[in-house]
Order: structure tokens, then C-alpha cells, then sequence
């Protein structure tokens, strides 16, 4: 976890910088350099990324997730792992939709009589009474 936010809300509270980075035990160099210095090459990447991510989503018409995205990146020539695919959509709040759920069709009437089972669950044939009893295998 940064501490420079809450530093950074100190500061514009009015109260000392120097105790507060002493207090979280951090430099004062390095926060004001982090306060103004420019995004890193992982940011910026991730920006390039994140902008390409929702061109993809946007073109499936958001039914992509993460794998088929990080499919389509790597069919593009872009490098980088699904787990990094899967964080960036999160942060940009994008998400693949989902099937949708089985529909029953057909629901057994509760106050229906159960059927008696007369083959008593046994369908190996019986080679001495004949026509006795008759079963199927579908495999």
C-alpha cells in the first residue's frame, strides 16, 4: 500500500509533511519526487493496454472476458499475460456477459402417484423366461 495519498492529504490539510514521513517512515525526497515525477513505463503501458482491451471488448459487444480477450491481444501482436488482461478490465469495469441460465421446461407435478418399480432395478436379462422382460442400452 502507497502512503503518498495520505501524505499528500497532510499536506493539504495544513499539517507538516516532514512529520508525517517521518511518522509513515518515509523520505521526504522520495515522496516529492513521486509527486511530481511522470508515470513509469508499466503505467503507461498498462494505459496503452487498458485502451486497447475495451477496443476488443467493445468489438465483441462485451461478451469477451479475459481469456478470449488476451486471445485476441496476442492474435494482434500484443505481449502480455491474462492475469494482467484480467486486472486492467477490472479497473476499467468491463466484463464479459454471461450465458444465460438452463430454463426448466418441464417440472414434475409434486402430487403425482410414483410409478411401483416392477423390474425391481434388475435389467440383466434372463436367458430362461423369455419375453419377460425387455431393455435397451443406448451406448
Amino acid at each position: 500500500m502507497t502512503v503518498h495519498p495520505f501524505i499528500e492529504a497532510e499536506k493539504q490539510a495544513g499539517h507538516s509533511v516532514k512529520r508525517a514521513c517521518e511518522l509513515l517512515k518515509v523520505s521526504r525526497a522520495a515522496f516529492y519526487t513521486r509527486r511530481t515525477a511522470a508515470p513509469g513505463p508499466r503505467a503507461m503501458r498498462d494505459a496503452e493496454l487498458a485502451e486497447k482491451i475495451t477496443e476488443v471488448h467493445a468489438s465483441s459487444r462485451g461478451s469477451y472476458r479475459a481469456p478470449r480477450v488476451h486471445a485476441a491481444l496476442q492474435k494482434e501482436g500484443d505481449r502480455c499475460g491474462r492475469r494482467r488482461v484480467a486486472r486492467l478490465m477490472r479497473q476499467a469495469g468491463l466484463e464479459g456477459r454471461h450465458r444465460r441460465r438452463r430454463q426448466r421446461t418441464t417440472i414434475p407435478d409434486p402430487r403425482a402417484a410414483m410409478r411401483p418399480d416392477l423390474v425391481g432395478r434388475d435389467f440383466q436379462p434372463d436367458a430362461e423366461a423369455l419375453n419377460v422382460r425387455w431393455c435397451g442400452d443406448i451406448t
